[in-house]
């Protein structure tokens, strides 16, 4: 398990309340595991969000896209390598 530290936030208290009650439904171990199982699965999707900027940035890049077209070919040769057509 990695290392944890404290910290405060101030929530609605409407959602608070909800998710309260999703602990005490049994739904979710505590709130401080909902919470973090929250936080983790919205900072995956900003992680997803930021690469996939990159990956548009990456292809307005003119001498990227060359270089990935060079490198395209020189493995064109090798597609199906070693399978019986």
């Amino acid at each position: 398990m990695h290392k944890t530290s404290k910290a405060t936030f101030v929530l609605p208290t409407p959602l608070l309340e909800e998710l309260r009650h999703f602990v005490q439904a049994g739904m979710a171990d505590s709130l401080s595991a909902l919470v973090r199982q929250s936080l983790e699965m919205r900072a995956r999707q900003l992680r997803e969000e930021e690469l996939e900027g990159q990956f548009q940035e990456a292809a307005r890049d003119p001498l990227f896209m060359a270089d990935l077209r060079e490198c395209m070919q020189a493995f064109d040769g090798t597609t199906g390598d070693g399978l019986n057509a």
